[in-house]
């Protein structure tokens, strides 16, 4: 109701209260959000320690058959070795793009001593050079030791393009699908993306594995937090000038 003078009048007591609840509760949100990406950040940078660790640890033997079952995240990027023969006949050519252009990663299953398979992302090739025949040196017959990083399953393919096995066209790194499509069995449920060595030929070309992993809570959490502290600033001014001129806001 307007006052005498063309002031307004003063709010209630029932609309402060309702005001001072409704800041306090987006205030306490805000500092939930900023405090949440905190400890985000700090679970970004352990995953990453360990990650490195396991990278630049040295070498160890390619899970076998019987661990096969305990394999998971925390076996991501863990630095292995394995050796046996490598199926060239049953290649697979996974849509890929590196530092090199588009092209395809050649996953190629390599069967071990006791008839275990791997797929190992033996590396990328162009898409010029896509046919076997057109690196035949690459196509090695003989047993072979493959160096790399253990990679977990990539189940159903990419952003928006799902893999097509009937069509042979793969947009990830799916054990399972691949070894169904290729009518292998005793597979390993993970794949090994092979170092730098140089394959005979030039390709495929390994070592193209990127660790990466984005880490922006710091930005995140200092967003949150400078809003909570903009909204208290502007309460606290809010209630200081209203004490010292009981006609603001009114």
């Amino acid at each position: 109701m307007p006052r005498p003078g063309g002031g307004r009048a003063a709010p209630t007591p029932l609309r402060r209260v309702v005001f001072g609840l409704g800041a306090a509760f987006v205030f306490l949100t805000l500092l939930g959000l900023g405090t949440w990406q905190v400890q985000r950040r700090a679970w970004k940078l352990d995953l990453i320690a360990r990650t490195e660790a396991r990278v630049h640890a040295p070498a160890v033997p390619a899970p076998s058959p019987a661990a096969w079952a305990q394999v998971g995240p925390d076996d991501a990027y863990r630095h292995v070795t394995l050796s046996g023969q490598l199926l060239n006949d049953r290649e697979t050519l996974v849509q890929a793009v590196t530092e090199y252009g588009a092209g395809f990663w050649v996953l190629t299953p390599l069967r071990r001593e006791d008839g275990s398979l791997v797929l190992v992302n033996r590396g990328f090739v162009p898409g010029d050079r896509k046919d076997p025949a057109s690196r035949p040196d690459g196509q090695v017959a003989g047993p072979v030791t493959v160096t790399g990083l253990l990679r977990l399953t990539e189940p159903g393919g990419a952003f928006l393009r799902a893999n097509d096995p009937a069509a042979n066209r793969w947009y990830s790194r799916d054990v399972a699908a691949i070894a169904a499509a290729r009518g292998l069995s005793d597979v390993a449920p993970y794949f090994v993306d092979a170092d730098a060595a140089p394959n005979p030929g030039g390709l495929p070309i390994g070592g193209l594995t990127v660790v990466s992993f984005p880490n922006n809570h710091l930005v995140y959490a200092v967003t949150w937090y400078g809003l909570a502290l903009m909204l208290g600033g502007f309460f606290v001014y809010r209630r200081v000038t209203r004490r010292q001129s009981p006609s603001f806001g009114e």
